[in-house]
């Protein structure tokens, strides 16, 4: 509940998301393109990237390569290039744990990310240089997600007991 909703709300990653920096000037500018975020858990890769979609005027599709398989995969690619040729709609493609697909997986996505028929948003916890084959991987902007300081944590944390509606100030305030 306590997700960000706008950049402001966006606690830590300053060397992405600061004033000026690469990744707020493209969620900015609505230019973000093909992209994968990676880092240890717990540093916001997925909130952000929940963000930059609710930001987005796309079509937002959300799979977790544990679980997606290549039939699944294909059918979300068809959407997307039939709405992006039909209807002029991009499609923001969000694949959480991106590590765990397979060359031949990561190969079905090349394509639609070649020809923009679809953005995708990658997300994994591993180094992308081991895990993401090269010919995908030369068609993302990669962003490293690094832990939280103690003083992002504890700004979270306030914002968290004093948040009324989303956060735990209505029972604090008692």
């Amino acid at each position: 509940r306590m997700a960000p909703k706008a950049l402001k709300d966006f606690t830590g990653q300053e060397h992405l998301v600061g004033p000026g920096k690469m990744l707020r000037r493209l969620v900015e500018s609505g230019r973000l393109s093909s992209a994968l975020f990676y880092g240890p858990p717990g540093t916001g890769k997925t909130a952000m990237a929940r963000l930059v979609a609710g930001l987005s005027k796309a079509t937002t599709v959300e799979l977790n390569a544990v679980v997606a398989g290549v039939a699944e995969l294909k059918k979300v690619l068809e959407t997307a290039k039939f709405d992006r040729a039909a209807k002029g709609q991009r499609t923001l493609l969000l694949l959480d744990e991106i590590h765990h697909f397979n060359r031949t997986q990561q190969d079905t996505l090349l394509p639609a990310v070649e020809r923009g028929e679809v953005i995708l948003v990658g997300l994994t916890t591993e180094n992308p240089s081991f895990y993401v084959n090269a010919a995908l991987l030369s068609r993302f902007t990669a962003f490293e997600f690094k832990p939280l300081g103690p003083e992002a944590l504890s700004g979270l944390l306030d914002r968290a007991l004093a948040a009324r509606q989303r956060g735990l100030g209505e029972a604090c305030a008692d």
